[in-house]
């Protein structure tokens, strides 16, 4: 089993590239399509906080369900915006790569390197 998990999803041309740099290293990571296997709301929390981000952080604006649910609102707590990710997993920025060096949202792709001993 990889030492190193990429929360990927193979729609997105930033999460293949960072899955490509993984490989080019050497690398062959356990790879979650969180698309079809959402992590459990305490994994996501988790995840977030090994980011040092906010929950806000990791939502993509540009997704439809973003204005539809009015997510720019201040007014939503980091929990219930977790909850909107895990309903709509499309809100979910990617890709999401676990190291033993660290846990990095990997916008750009390259910011993997970063992770990588």
């Amino acid at each position: 089993m990889s030492t190193i998990t990429i929360y990927h999803n193979p729609a997105c041309g930033t999460s293949r590239n960072a899955l490509s740099l993984l490989r080019e290293h050497g690398i062959e990571p356990t790879v979650i399509e969180y698309m079809k296997t959402l992590p459990s709301k305490d994994k996501l929390k988790a995840l977030i906080r090994d980011m040092g981000i906010s929950a806000r952080d990791l939502l993509r604006q540009n997704e439809t369900a973003y204005q539809e649910l009015d997510l720019a609102n201040a007014k939503w707590s980091d929990d219930e915006l977790v909850d909107f990710m895990l309903g709509r997993p499309e809100l979910i920025n990617r890709p999401i790569v676990v190291a033993p060096a660290g846990t990095r949202l990997c916008r750009p792709a390259e910011t993997v390197l970063d992770i990588l001993e």
